[in-house]
């Protein structure tokens, strides 16, 4: 067994407000567990110790002082607002996560950062993901691996499993960035195609407690509604839309999601569409170009996933193409944020830029 590669935590403790208990939601049962990793590393003092904190109950949902309150109160607006890489590899790493899980958790810290860094420069996104429940730090087994392509008519998602995560040095990365399935494939043998979309769902209390409070909860229930398909992930941007979640292997990513909301996802994903309610952008875009996209979808009801494509930007409008040859034109302006507000729990509020996209102008038909 690797040894814990021990982090601190430099923000405030959570805060510890109290309200009065919202109903309990249809999809939850009272035995949700709220604690967050440190039911995943028995024994070690956890950080955020939410039973020492909070009352526990099945969904903080709008529970004063969290960010993601905020952001629901204030309204924020969603769209633009997914992390931006053309394709994704992830890879099962049980025990506990720090605020920076591929250095900070039992990953060689060495490989970690080096991984994400090299994944970084290849604009591909690199994370860590736990089956739902427990996770003693003594199991040794395989660790489950997804590399996807987001590309609209090239996504693919490929799955396997390796005995070391180290083995994951030869996956060829630029490959993923353009969607080359079959020089992936070759970069590491054992890759197979995956018929079935999954969904990633942020959990990691150490990054932000929002994304604990909320997000395991929903994966809990997710996990008897659509096994096997659900996984914890480290972190996916975007603490204050929690819970949070990516469908791979498009890229889209959703905010603010219940339990009902994230299996209406993950049905459109096996139609090859998206669901627009929560929708936060594709990572295949800028997030100008996700803020565009959402746009046109809105206003045509657009639902197919690979319908859309952004097409160019400049810096005042971005333009989008539809794949039967319609095409628009819409202004994308960032705008300070009134009032302030904290990015994260424990974090001062601040005027954070919020990208707004005006009515989409229609071109001139392709």
């Amino acid at each position: 067994m690797r040894p814990f590669h021990k982090f601190t935590r430099s923000s405030p403790a959570p805060r510890c407000a109290r309200s009065s208990p919202p109903l309990w939601p249809s999809c939850c049962s009272a035995d949700v567990a709220l604690c967050t990793d440190d039911e995943h590393h028995a024994g070690q003092p956890s950080h955020l110790a939410y039973r020492d904190h909070v009352t526990v109950r099945p969904d903080a949902t709008g529970r004063p002082g969290l960010c993601s309150t905020f952001c629901r109160e204030l309204r924020e607006p969603l769209a633009g607002t997914a992390v931006v890489a053309s394709g994704w590899v992830v890879v099962e790493q049980p025990g506990p996560w720090g605020a920076k899980a591929p250095t900070h958790s039992h990953l060689d810290p060495e490989f970690g950062g080096a991984f994400d860094d090299a994944c970084k420069k290849a604009d591909v996104r690199f994370g860590l993901i736990r089956a739902p429940g427990r996770h003693s730090d003594a199991v040794e087994r395989s660790h489950q691996v997804y590399v996807a392509s987001t590309l609209p008519g090239r996504s693919w998602l490929l799955g396997g499993r390796v005995d070391d995560p180290a083995a994951l040095r030869t996956l060829h990365l630029d490959a993923i960035a353009r969607g080359d399935r079959d020089a992936v494939v070759a970069s590491l043998p054992g890759l197979s195609l995956v018929d079935h979309p999954v969904m990633l769902v942020c959990t990691n209390g150490k990054r932000d407690e929002c994304c604990a409070l909320l997000g395991r909860p929903l994966v809990k229930a997710l996990s008897a509604a659509a096994p096997g398909r659900v996984w914890e992930a480290n972190h996916l941007g975007g603490h204050r839309f929690a819970p949070t979640a990516t469908v791979l292997p498009a890229g889209t990513m959703h905010g603010h999601l219940t339990a009902e909301a994230a299996v209406t996802v993950l049905a459109a994903a096996d139609r090859r569409e998206t669901v627009l309610t929560g929708l936060r952008g594709r990572s295949t875009w800028t997030q100008r170009g996700q803020a565009a996209e959402i746009a046109v979808r809105r206003l045509i009801g657009e639902v197919s996933l690979d319908a859309l494509r952004v097409a160019g930007e400049d810096p005042e409008a971005v333009t989008v193409w539809h794949r039967d040859g319609r095409s628009w034109t819409v202004p994308v302006t960032s705008v300070a944020a009134d009032p302030p507000r904290p990015e994260s729990c424990g974090k001062e509020p601040f005027a954070m830029s919020i990208l707004q996209a005006g009515a989409p102008v229609p071109g001139e038909a392709r």
